[in-house]
């Protein structure tokens, strides 16, 4: 059965639903395994550690370029119409959002796809500020912090279209972007093989790119082949948080689609890494002052990823995998954000601690 026939049978939201759950499955199990994390390696890049978590970030957002460019070029996909390039963008909420961003995460010690995988490896941390982040979020979206969202998005804005595609802008067209994705993969590999050899390093940081493309291929598949109007749309996890929240919170419930089996499916799959890596195990908080700086934490990434237009993967790999304007000037916000908190609140420890993972193992040499 094809997929024209499976939808002209069963309807768009069940397909984008289990899609969704499948390839957040992907993207959950290679990101647990491989240790993906935004935060890490910026606290790698700023410290001049260029090493493994670096590495793998690299792998994941070069092999994201890659292969969504790719499917541009071959004609397989076609991504002019996904609300990073086609709606109005705030150039703005990217940078602020980026920045707010980039500070919250080093305050909970992982983006917000990195804390639903440690979620589901037992890190009641990671949860709590899960949870915070997506209140947040939703206050940010249509909520009590909306019209603070909408007066600083005011501030600078640049029309959708060529106008928020870095393609066109430049004059480069899908095969630079390609081209440019090559030149970031080479980066990767040089890294990637100085930073020595690691099984769950490469397949892990390619896998998670490879979900990454997956969800814009699958979604205009969707797209394709519907008769009603469905939205391009990649990997985010602002959105499908606040959609999740408002889910337990009010009924009736939005609609299910790509959104809806996402997250379940990312935190199924990280479950299922940790089993494989024997690293499920239960943590809390340590002192007051730890709680504190997670909730503060979450309250900053919540409120700059709706500012942003998403998160460290909704805003800087899928949208950056598509060459979005805004996409591209978050990525950096979140970059410089990290690098002026970590120096501002952790400057003090010797070496960087990219980890919360691990009980019991040093600070300085824990996994994130």
């Amino acid at each position: 059965m094809n997929l024209a026939t499976m939808l002209e049978e069963y309807g768009e939201s069940p397909l984008l639903a289990i899609g969704g759950a499948l390839i957040g499955l992907m993207f959950g199990f290679f990101a647990q395994r491989s240790k993906f994390c935004l935060r890490a390696a910026t606290i790698e890049f700023w410290h001049h550690k260029f090493g493994e978590k670096l590495s793998v970030w690299l792998l994941a957002f070069s092999t994201a370029v890659v292969v969504v460019q790719g499917l541009i070029v071959a004609h397989a996909l076609d991504t002019s119409t996904a609300r990073q390039i086609a709606a109005r963008g705030s150039l703005s909420g990217a940078l602020v959002g980026g920045l707010l961003f980039g500070a919250g995460m080093i305050m909970t010690r992982g983006c917000a796809s990195r804390l639903l995988v440690l979620s589901a490896n037992g890190n009641l941390r990671a949860l709590l500020s899960g949870l915070i982040f997506a209140v947040t979020a939703q206050a940010a979206l249509g909520g009590s912090l909306e019209p603070l969202r909408l007066a600083i998005s005011s501030w600078w804005t640049v029309e959708g279209g060529p106008s928020r595609d870095l393609l066109a802008i430049t004059g480069m067209g899908h095969w630079g972007g390609l081209a440019v994705g090559m030149v970031w993969f080479a980066a990767a590999l040089y890294f990637a093989i100085h930073s020595g050899w690691g099984f769950w390093k490469w397949v892990g940081g390619v896998g998670t790119g490879l979900a990454v493309a997956a969800g814009w291929w699958y979604t205009y598949l969707v797209a394709h082949d519907s008769f009603n109007v469905v939205q391009v749309q990649g990997l985010t996890f602002s959105g499908p948080s606040a959609e999740w929240l408002m889910r337990v919170l009010y009924s009736p419930a939005p609609r299910i689609g790509f959104d809806f089996g996402l997250l379940p499916g990312v935190f199924a799959g990280s479950f299922i890494g940790a089993l494989v890596g024997k690293e499920f195990q239960l943590e809390g908080f340590k002192d007051g002052y730890s709680m504190r700086r997670y909730i503060a934490g979450a309250i900053f990434m919540g409120f700059g990823s709706m500012l942003a237009g998403g998160c460290a993967v909704g805003a800087g790999m899928t949208g950056g995998s598509v060459f979005a304007l805004t996409a591209w000037l978050a990525l950096v916000g979140m970059w410089a954000g990290a690098g002026i908190t970590d120096r501002l609140l952790d400057s003090q420890a010797a070496t960087p601690q990219p980890s919360e993972q691990v009980v019991g193992t040093p600070a300085t040499m824990r996994a994130p």
